[in-house]
């Protein structure tokens, strides 16, 4: 057996960055590590408080060596402890059996020299009657805080260590007693052959593959959502466009589904609700990504709305999306408690004498004499509306307070003035306008 240098017996790792917000075991022996730990430690105070430790980087660089793992971790008040964990090495007898058994099949030494460790060569260990992973009681503490249990600091050195086994599973090895280099010459011996030559297998162990198929690491964390959409490539080409494609409409249409996807991660990530588009609806949002005249006429006509219609619905678009456009092209009668709350809205909105007098008809309240309306949504949102060219307008978003919302239209003055004005009795109230409320 080839005998190595005393500094393979012992591997130093700088501090990690902090993992805040990320699972400290990814794969399934960092978390049995864990298990070992959790299971062990009588105060789970102590367990939380190396968890914070450990995610506030507060652990310094980790001493692994055979039987005993050691580092630096800083108190909140950023004093220094020397923590460590001790582990039990295997015998040699056990160190014979493992490798005996290891050699024997060219997955097992495939799975270590890709950094993993597969059930089945666990198990085989333990028929062996090699224990490789700790059990409960096998991680024992050791800190100059004097604690007689896992305090704080060994909790936070085993939550580190578990970051380290998920990227190099012979870490396990040397806290059993033997380096990387002393295994690998050793089945290199017992095989006869390189052990990467040996470790090539014919085919992928079946019973193997299906026991580990229940044994999945959590879920990545989320990724970051990009600051911007996406920009497609460009279409702009010598090469002239087949038959019946357009280059401009395709170049719109891949940059507003940029813009969409990043809308979908948007609410996605926030756990926001997703609402499935209409095409009418689609189109609308379409339009508001600023198309050029022609692909304007394309979506007002797709839309069923004309220009100018669709002009009207982007606007609402752009306050509120789709219950914008819901509260633009759907009028309602909002019934019982849904209508007393509205009128008990309407009350407490303004101070005695300074509301101003509306007509209601359906879920819309017109300023009488004045071209500004409130509309109700279906959700009990205020919705200001402003009539321009005889066309009703959206005035601006949704607020919870009446009075909010008409206060958004832009001429809030001359608003206020006129709906001081009290029309005369003989006047008939406009269809639009219908009855005072």
């Amino acid at each position: 057996m080839t005998r190595h240098d005393d500094g393979d017996m012992e591997r130093t790792f700088a501090a990690l960055p902090p993992a805040h917000g990320k699972g400290f075991a990814r794969t399934w022996w960092g978390q049995a590590w864990l298990t070992a730990l959790e299971g062990t430690a009588l105060d789970t105070a102590q367990l939380k408080t190396g968890r914070r430790l450990a995610r506030a980087g507060a652990v310094g660089a980790v001493s692994v060596r055979p039987g005993r793992l050691t580092a630096v971790v800083l108190d909140r008040d950023r004093t220094a402890h020397r923590a460590d964990v001790l582990l039990e090495e295997l015998s040699p007898e056990q160190w014979e059996r493992f490798l005996d058994m290891t050699v024997e099949r060219a997955g097992h030494v495939a799975a270590l020299l890709d950094r993993e460790m597969p059930p089945h060569l666990v198990e085989d260990a333990a028929d062996a009657g090699v224990e490789l992973l700790p059990g409960l009681g096998d991680l024992e503490p050791e800190c100059d805080c004097e604690a007689w249990d896992h305090c704080g600091h060994t909790a936070a050195l085993c939550y580190q260590v578990a970051r380290l086994l998920d990227q190099d599973p012979f870490l396990l090895l040397l806290m059993r007693g033997r380096a990387e280099g002393s295994v690998l010459d050793d089945l290199q011996s017992r095989s006869g052959t390189s052990v990467v030559e040996a470790a090539v297998p014919d085919g992928v162990d079946a019973a193997e593959a299906y026991a580990a198929g229940d044994i999945l690491p959590p879920l990545p964390p989320l990724p970051e959502l990009p600051g911007e959409p996406g920009v497609p490539p460009s279409l702009d080409t010598e090469t002239p466009p087949a038959s019946g494609i357009d280059p401009a409409a395709l170049e719109f249409l891949a940059a507003r589904t940029a813009v969409q996807a990043h809308s979908l991660l948007r609410c996605a990530l926030q756990a926001g609700p997703h609402v499935e588009l209409t095409s009418a609806q689609d189109a609308v949002r379409l339009a508001a990504g600023a198309p050029g005249p022609e692909m304007t006429d394309r979506l007002a006509a797709g839309s069923g709305r004309g220009r100018e219609g669709l002009a009207t619905a982007v606007c609402a678009w752009r306050h509120g999306g789709t219950e914008a456009l819901s509260v633009l092209d759907e009028e309602w009668q909002p019934q019982d408690e849904t209508l007393a709350r509205a009128r008990a809205a309407l009350d407490s909105a303004w101070d005695a004498g300074e509301r101003p007098d509306l007509r209601a008809r359906a879920n819309r309240w017109t300023v009488a004499g004045a071209p500004v309306q409130l509309r109700l949504g279906r959700d009990g949102r205020w919705w200001p509306y402003r009539k321009e060219r005889g066309r009703w307008q959206p005035a601006g978003g949704a607020a919870q307070d009446p009075a909010t919302a008409l206060a958004s239209v832009t001429a809030l003055a001359s608003v206020t003035a006129l709906a001081s004005v009290t029309a005369p009795a003989s006047a008939e109230p406009s269809p639009e306008e219908g009855n005072s409320l």
